[in-house]
């Protein structure tokens, strides 16, 4: 639900999100927030409302949310929604220019993402029961790991996309774009496993493959949740997490391969940009390597 607070033409942007271009309910929650900042800074700058602020002003709203302690990522996006914004404004027919167009946030720190290596993927796998739980969460940690899933695009999986004779599975990723992923050896083995007891759990209409204890189709929090069990069960002792095992996916790819392009069409990132901070997980790998194996890097 939108804030009583809002003005018509936030609103409006909004629901043109949301219904025009098809964005999901996670990504309009963000850009809300991020609006609601957007329009606490106009309202102090006593400048007669968003159809006068000027770019002098406008570059003031990075340093307004940097002095309140967000993070560099978290104000490139908050000025993202405001460019779209005024570019919806400007479309309307509401505004004539777009004062957030030269407006750039502080660089932000790019953090390298933390990944198992393959003797953790391992033991965490090696840990599992054969019982129902453990083969379905068995199959969705394969699942993930095989084919590099984002979390959205593993639960929104279904019964008939993991069925079909092929090795690759249809998901629907980020702005709903359709791709195909890998579906390796262990993985169908695992998906095979559970299918032969799913009926056990799953309710009889249910389209999921992975269902809860509900019989439903299974939620993102339960999954993250399972992965942290798991990772407790295993003695690997990390905070596990989807993404890790995204992660890890193309980072062991990309080590073996070296083949930036076909990660970034692996993961479906639409910037190649994305996918390159797992070049930097490579380069720390061979750097590692050089430390302990050249005569001259070796420390005595």
């Amino acid at each position: 639900m939108m804030p009583a607070s809002f003005s018509v033409e936030f609103k409006a942007y909004l629901l043109s999100l949301e219904h025009e271009r098809q964005v999901s309910a996670h990504t309009v929650q963000g850009y809300q927030r991020d609006l609601s900042k957007l329009q606490d800074f106009i309202e102090q700058q006593n400048t007669g409302g968003y159809e006068t602020l000027s770019p002098a002003i406008a570059r003031q709203f990075p340093a307004r949310l940097h002095a309140s302690g967000l993070g560099g990522k978290s104000i490139q996006r908050a000025l993202s929604a405001a460019r779209g914004f005024y570019q919806f404004l400007i479309e309307s027919g509401k505004a004539s220019n777009n004062p957030f167009i030269e407006v750039r946030a502080p660089r932000a720190q790019k953090k390298l993402p933390d990944t198992l290596n393959v003797d953790e993927i391992e033991q965490l796998l090696s840990a599992m029961p054969e019982n129902a739980l453990g083969k379905r969460d068995k199959a969705i940690i394969e699942l993930i790991y095989s084919a590099g899933m984002r979390l959205s695009e593993l639960t929104g999986v279904n019964v008939i996309d993991a069925t079909r004779a092929t090795d690759m599975i249809s998901v629907t990723g980020k702005g709903k774009k359709q791709r195909l992923v890998p579906v390796g050896r262990k993985a169908k083995e695992a998906i095979k496993d559970w299918l032969s007891i799913r009926s056990s759990l799953a309710n009889a209409n249910e389209a999921g493959l992975f269902v809860s204890q509900r019989g439903t189709r299974i939620s993102a929090r339960t999954i993250q949740a399972r992965l942290e069990y798991w990772s407790r069960r295993s003695g690997l002792n990390r905070k596990l997490h989807p993404h890790m095992l995204r992660h890890s996916f193309a980072s062991h790819i990309l080590e073996s391969s070296g083949d930036l392009r076909a990660v970034q069409e692996l993961l479906g990132h639409a910037n190649i940009s994305t996918t390159q901070i797992y070049t930097h997980l490579d380069f720390q790998h061979l750097a590692q390597v050089y430390d302990k194996a050249h005569p001259r890097a070796r420390k005595r």
